[in-house]
């Protein structure tokens, strides 16, 4: 009996080990041919490349993109009209919710003419009324620092311009603008643990902070002084930024809801601009400005619309699994939202691009994004999230949360990839890090444990989803382009859009093409501050 026994035993192992080569042969064919794919898309994008030009279109082509304007409608458009000519399917505009109103500046002037005449830089806040006409007026410096000192200026307000007195200091920086990432600190970024506190989200903190109601949110004396002057018939208000210096104005804007009332003229100024009138007009000298604006509003359809587009999976057990890519589509009115983000948007069409010029078959549907109503809160994707996925207020899941791998964002400037954020999700670090092995050769290749928030990914972990954000060079994004009106095509870097649509391309065809879905955390929790989107 035993030599009979032994004898299964070596057949028994012989089998096994059988099975081992032909796994381990099938593993390494697939890997062979998964990294002739990567280069191939490597390849067609450094020498057929078309990043650029969509750039070109989403930008000076199209104009500033406000979710609701016309801008942001030339641009879906055009997106939509690209993708189908690529051969991706069901290219549409998604409607997501209710936004409110349209708005578009048609023309700005703003200038000092007394004491003397002088052009002054200075963009008006979205969603601001016009002057109806040239107007020229004095400037009235308003010293209140409390609701209290405010009340001596009612009633003296009507047919000035209004200037809430704030001390700005210009301090020269000796830093160069553009930087990018050092080795040391991707090292640390990689080093992160998991149990290291994550920093703030101002960004999410002063959304959430903006859609309290009115007679919840507490008023600031900024916010009451505007409503004074606006009751006053005063003409327009000026602002000022520490951040707006060297010909650039960080500018954004509130009032798009139907129910908001029409906002008095409010110009951002720079701080050399700002602060010439505010000495001036504190050593007693009047000052006078002409101001000639046109704003037009628009409430005949006041929904908020995606850009989607699929390429259908082929496996005929994955094909209703869905890989999403994306980027938001709106931006800011005083440039043409370059870098933020027109560079995202078109590394992801750029990506999809390459994968059908490849012919490539992914077993899974691939779907891009690109969102509207990012700027005023994340809306588009939040919208999307909760009619297709789930509610994040309620964890009510819907049937395709199940059938979900993952979503990539881009949404941090012109600058070339460096990493991927994981948002704590440690069973997606070797898979990513294995997707990341061709391009560690160019400087990509961290991957960190880390969060990084206020941005469209977050809609999707909201309801459990593996959502992420690639890690990217700064270059000059928060110093000079973010929400600026240095925010326009000549900003961005080609060799680094081109470099990201690679990467981004061999991501998604990954993720797509593997057998198993991307790792998951733990369902959150319900999140009632998450009502009503």
């Amino acid at each position: 009996m035993v030599p009979l026994l032994n004898k299964d035993m070596r057949k028994f192992k012989s089998i096994c080990l059988s099975i081992l080569l032909i796994a381990s042969l099938s593993l390494f064919a697939q890997k062979e041919k998964t990294d002739a794919t990567v280069q191939k898309i490597r390849q067609e994008e450094m020498n057929n490349s078309k990043v650029m030009d969509i750039a070109f279109h989403l930008t000076d082509v199209s104009g500033p993109r406000l979710t609701v304007s016309p801008g942001f409608t030339r641009a879906a458009n055009y997106a939509v009209r690209q993708l189908k000519s690529w051969g991706l399917t069901n290219a549409a505009l998604d409607p997501w919710g209710d936004f409110g109103k349209g708005w578009e500046l048609q023309r700005s002037y703003i200038a000092m003419n007394a004491p003397y005449y002088k052009p002054l830089i200075g963009i008006p806040k979205a969603w601001s009324s016009g002057t109806a006409g040239l107007q020229s007026a004095e400037v009235l410096l308003v010293s209140a620092k409390d609701s209290v000192a405010l009340e001596a200026y009612r009633g003296k307000l009507g047919g000035k311009i209004i200037l809430l007195e704030t001390a700005y200091t210009y301090t020269q920086s000796f830093l160069p603008d553009a930087q990018r990432y050092t080795s040391d600190k991707l090292k640390s970024m990689a080093d992160t643990k998991p149990a290291e506190r994550v920093p703030i989200d101002t960004a999410a903190l002063r959304r959430r902070r903006e859609q309290l109601p009115p007679n919840i949110r507490p008023l600031s004396v900024p916010a009451l002084l505007r409503i004074m002057a606006k009751n006053d018939g005063a003409i327009a208000l000026l602002s000022g930024s520490a951040r707006s210096h060297d010909g650039t104005v960080f500018v954004g804007g509130t009032g798009y809801k139907p129910t908001d009332p029409e906002n008095l003229l409010d110009f951002a100024l720079t701080i050399e601009d700002y602060m010439t009138i505010v000495r001036l007009l504190k050593t007693g000298i009047p000052v006078k400005l002409e101001l000639d604006v046109k704003t037009k509003f628009t409430t005949d359809d006041t929904k908020g619309y995606n850009v989607i587009a699929e390429i259908k999976g082929t496996d005929i057990k994955l094909k209703d699994e869905v890989v999403m890519l994306g980027g938001h589509l709106d931006s800011w009115h005083a440039g043409t939202g370059a870098t933020d983000n027109a560079a995202g948007c078109a590394v992801m069409m750029e990506a999809v691009r390459l994968l059908q010029t490849l012919g490539i078959k992914p077993r899974r549907t691939i779907r891009i994004a690109l969102w509207s109503g990012e700027e005023k809160g994340l809306f588009g994707s939040k919208g999307y999230v909760k009619k297709t996925f789930g509610d994040p207020a309620t964890m009510v899941l819907l049937p395709a949360h199940e059938k979900f791998s993952s979503y990539f964002n881009l949404d941090n400037g012109t600058g070339k990839i460096r990493g991927i954020y994981l948002q704590g999700n440690e069973g997606a670090r070797n898979l990513f890090a294995s997707w990341m092995q061709p391009f560690n050769d160019s400087g990509a290749k961290t991957v960190t444990i880390a969060n990084t928030g206020g941005t469209d990914h977050s809609s999707f972990n909201a309801v459990g989803l593996p959502g992420f954000q690639f890690i990217q060079d700064q270059i000059e994004y928060n110093t000079r382009t973010h929400h600026s009106n240095m925010d326009t095509y000549d900003h961005l870097i080609e060799a680094d859009l081109k470099f990201n649509a690679a990467i981004v391309a061999a991501f998604v065809y990954n993720a797509a093409m593997s057998d198993e879905r991307v790792p998951r955390k733990e369902l959150p929790r319900p999140v009632a501050s998450q009502r009503g989107f």
